[in-house]
């Protein structure tokens, strides 16, 4: 037994320690769970040439005991190869469909769903969202329960999409005003995307939430700071962490694979 795990984060150095704030409430909740078990943390960040391979082989070669990931794409080949290698392996959020590993996750397409019938419940007519990335599992099933709350309500489905980056939203909400001039509620996959839509509309001259209702999914702390502040969706990265280190825990000592899915709650503000 080495005493360490693996926390790997599919994502690049840039955007780990960038102003997204979900990697360091991860890593940090995930040392303090490791840490009431006596495990070490390892972070790898499993992007960039050779860096699959790499980690492939660390963790091959015995170094740690168990993985976490966070931020997988469905082309990254790292679920599947340590699936393989047999040590035991978490994600943190739902892997892609092929992948046969527990998770711990929160109810995305309920949370989506509960930010679009919010904004339909407010007499908006024209909802439109800023997806998250089509190849993310979270950003598939915030747009599932988007598409499926504005199929219910009767109204036509308007997609744009970004990286989950506050720059992305910017430009995703700049493109959606051009084609779709008199939208007046917007639904973003995340804050970051959220926070870069609300630049966007009050450069546009758009007041929010009188011309345009914003609702975000995350409740990041920047939420409670935005002008006017955001409604949004609460991920409850703690409770995620909790319940993904207690699975891999499990997992080591010859549990079952198994999965947890947190419900979702929508924490409502003078955005919308």
């Amino acid at each position: 037994m080495s005493g360490s795990v693996a926390l790997v984060v599919g994502e690049p150095l840039s955007r780990v320690f960038s102003e997204d704030p979900l990697f360091a409430l991860v890593s940090r909740s995930v040392s303090r769970e490791l840490g009431d078990v006596d495990r070490q943390v390892v972070l790898m960040l499993g992007t960039g040439p050779g860096s699959s391979a790499r980690i492939e082989r660390y963790v091959a070669g015995g170094h740690v005991d168990g993985v976490m990931l966070v931020s997988m794409h469905e082309s990254d080949p790292l679920p599947r190869a340590i699936d393989r290698i047999g040590v035991p392996v978490v994600s943190y959020g739902r892997p892609a469909p092929s992948v046969p590993i527990g998770f711990a996750d929160s109810d995305n397409p309920s949370g989506a769903r509960l930010a679009v019938n919010h904004l339909l419940n407010r007499g908006r007519r024209k909802v439109a969202t800023i997806a998250g990335p089509p190849d993310m599992i979270a950003g598939q099933d915030r747009l599932a329960g988007y598409l499926g709350a504005v199929a219910d309500a009767g109204q036509r489905a308007q997609v744009v999409h970004g990286d989950f980056t506050r720059q992305s939203g910017a430009e995703a909400m700049a493109r959606l005003l051009r084609a779709e001039p008199d939208v007046d509620a917007v639904f973003a996959a995340n804050d970051l995307m959220a926070i870069g839509a609300l630049q966007t509309l009050r450069r546009a001259g758009r007041r929010v939430p009188d011309d345009v209702a914003v609702a975000g999914y995350d409740d990041f702390e920047a939420a409670r700071f935005t002008h006017p502040p955001l409604t949004t969706v609460r991920h409850p990265v703690a409770e995620q962490v909790g319940a993904m280190t207690r699975l891999l825990v499990d997992r080591m000592g010859g549990g079952p694979l198994t999965s947890i899915v947190l419900p979702a709650e929508l924490v409502i503000r003078e955005s919308t």
